[in-house]
């Protein structure tokens, strides 16, 4: 045992310094932590910095948020696994000057301070547009699938619905089946009683599911979770997965997360326009350029965009059954503005006919007379002619389709810029679900992971004293 590293007796007295800040490293991301949240104007963000004239002091909103934002930055964000780490912890009994709140403490703090927290994220951003990390140039949008509290099998769609009563009732015709064929034999045997007793547990999860049925029918969209009121369920790489939609914009600069969103929506369809303007209202630039994969293609949401000086590059998916089944695609057909005309592949012109309504939009249609006589006619159509639709703001998807053709490589680079923050976040939770219920809690509990993220970010590129001199020159 000689030749190898001795660690120090037990029992042998020694000298603690006389200062907690002596154990804490000059370069530690808990001083980040300390400089930023004493710098920050509580009140203004909704924090009840007032203490009550009456009653039992509390803790101070700053020392609480030290206490969060620690944990989320070094992966202990129960409260519970907070509690003990306030009491143990060297770096958290500097941070907290040697407070340990109580479990429920930490985590009503969180469940009441929802917007006032979000505005903290908000609040690291603007410090590090000051430090000069952020372009204000292209931003990467795109969404992720977290899981809720909220377990498959206490969520009910009205398929799952479905399913699970056909499976009871299976279940019940299987088990009064065997019933019929223990009956006919004397004695009856003890299978009787058995078979009998789950026939009578079955018929009350029946009834069970019956009663929840009516519940879920109820709900705008006819879903129902149980734990978790909010939570839906979203297909995720071809499975099912019940929680939330998970919206970021990643700067292309540094990866850094400047706007997020948590959404009960599985689809990203609606998700552009919104999160483009957040972004480009952190950046505070007068033009932003964003791209989305072809999950956020949406002719609205372009529109939109383009009235908010946000130049969009997003992939337009192929839906059109039409190429499948051998016929034309859309693309073949070339409009031509000034005549407001459509050229067919063999030269024939498809003149405006009509105007109709389709989802809230206006569509016009085109169509011409001289299907019946082509040639090529069972390569265009079953019909009796073919007939295009456009849009009335179909300008905007052309445009939008000219813009990616010029430069289809921003499209490469969107996966690199937006797909391993969400990587890291989960890796963080280890792939777990979120601690919090509804889309208030979850909301938070994001904003603190991305707070954490963000902030880890920044320490890794400048380093803990730039961003020290910076928040307290």
């Amino acid at each position: 045992m000689s030749k190898f590293i001795k660690g120090q007796d037990r029992s042998q007295g020694t000298l603690f310094p006389e200062r907690l800040d002596d154990y804490v490293e000059e370069d530690s991301s808990v001083r980040v932590i300390d400089v930023f949240i004493d710098d920050l104007d509580i009140s203004g963000l909704g924090f009840k910095a007032e203490p009550a004239a009456t009653g039992r002091p509390g803790y101070h909103p700053k020392t609480m948020l030290k206490l969060y934002v620690y944990g989320y930055l070094n992966r202990v964000q129960s409260s519970r696994r907070l509690e003990v780490e306030a009491q143990r912890n060297i770096e958290l009994l500097w941070l907290t000057g040697r407070l340990a709140p109580d479990f429920k403490t930490i985590a009503d703090f969180r469940k009441d301070n929802p917007e006032a927290i979000r505005l903290v994220c908000r609040e690291f951003l603007m410090l590090c547009k000051k430090l000069n990390l952020l372009s204000e140039k292209l931003v990467a949008i795109d969404g992720s699938k977290f899981k809720a509290v909220n377990s498959r099998d206490k969520n009910f769609t009205r398929a799952k619905m479905k399913r699970r009563l056909r499976d009871v009732e299976s279940a019940i015709e299987r088990y009064l089946a065997q019933l019929d064929e223990t009956d006919k034999t004397e004695p009856a045997p003890d299978d009787a009683r058995t078979l009998r007793d789950k026939v009578a547990k079955l018929r009350e999860e029946m009834a069970r599911l019956k009663k929840l049925e009516v519940r879920m029918l109820e709900a705008p969209d006819q879903q129902l979770s149980l734990t978790d009121s909010d939570a839906r369920s979203m297909n995720s790489r071809g499975t099912g997965l019940v929680g939330y939609n998970v919206q970021s914009a990643v700067d292309a600069k540094h990866h850094l997360i400047v706007a997020h969103d948590v959404s009960k929506v599985g689809s990203d369809r609606q998700q552009l326009a919104k999160m483009a303007k957040q972004a480009k209202g952190i950046l505070d630039t007068k033009t932003l350029t964003v791209v989305a994969d072809k999950g956020y293609y949406n002719g609205d949401e372009l529109r939109e965009c383009e009235q908010n000086d946000i130049i969009a590059y997003v992939a337009k998916p192929k839906t059109s059954p039409n190429k499948a089944k051998g016929y034309f695609d859309r693309s073949r057909f070339t409009y031509i503005k000034q005549d407001d005309e459509y050229a067919c592949p063999v030269g024939e012109r498809l003149t405006y006919r009509t105007t109709t309504t389709d989802g809230g939009k206006t569509i016009r249609r085109y169509w011409a007379s001289a299907c019946g006589s082509c040639v090529l006619k069972s390569q265009c159509t079953n019909g009796k002619e073919r007939r295009v639709s456009r849009w009335v703001h179909e300008d905007v998807l052309e445009r939008a389709a000219k813009r990616l053709r010029r430069k289809p490589e921003v499209m490469l680079a969107r996966r690199s810029l937006v797909e391993h923050p969400f990587g890291t976040l989960k890796s963080w939770t280890s792939a777990n679900h979120f601690l919090t219920k509804r889309l208030s809690g979850v909301s938070t509990e994001t904003s603190l992971q991305i707070l954490a993220y963000n902030m880890k970010r920044a320490i890794n590129l400048v380093g803990t004293r730039k961003i020290i001199e910076m928040i307290d020159p």
